[in-house]
């Protein structure tokens, strides 16, 4: 039997085996290690076939973190429908779970700031890096700046560009 298989692996070029779907429709292969009709070995290989094969659409994200460690190697066995639910759901819990310490931070910080025990943040634009050599020194433009009622025309030429 293994015999016809090989005939017909060779014959027909190389073979995948499916091994199971994502909620998002991607598909996922595993290519067993084969010979080709020409005697060249293939050694085995993990693919996707993405639900969206456009590259230029993919995002990140589109594969599930538990496909992608299997299709690198990470993993021996392919992830079960179940483990894939339980992590989802656990990944939601953590999601709610962080919204609501976020709410409780800025309802915090709102109480702390009412009563005066912190000092608002100051909303000041700074231009530049403090350890840079010219932070806070004001930068010579090469600009005209208006001469108002001193302005003769052709007295300005503006500076060459080396």
């Amino acid at each position: 039997m293994s015999r016809i298989a090989g005939l017909l692996r060779r014959s027909f070029g190389i073979v995948r085996e499916h091994v199971g779907t994502d909620h998002l429709g991607n598909k996922y292969y595993s290519i067993p290690e084969q010979k080709t009709w020409t005697g060249r070995q293939i050694r085995a290989k993990r693919m996707v076939e993405a639900a969206n094969p456009a590259e230029y659409e993919y995002m990140e994200g589109s594969i599930p973190i538990e496909w992608e460690a299997w299709i690198r190697g990470r993993r021996k066995e392919p992830p079960s429908i179940e483990e894939l639910m339980m992590h989802e759901s656990q990944r939601n819990e953590v999601k709610l779970k962080a919204m609501e310490l976020e709410e409780k931070d800025l309802a915090l910080q709102a109480k702390d700031y009412e009563e005066g025990l912190v000092a608002t943040p100051a909303r000041t634009v700074a231009r530049g890096h403090a350890s840079a050599a010219v932070f806070g020194k004001e930068e010579l433009s090469e600009e005209p700046t208006s001469t108002a009622n001193k302005f003769q025309p052709g007295s300005w030429l503006p500076t060459s560009k080396k």
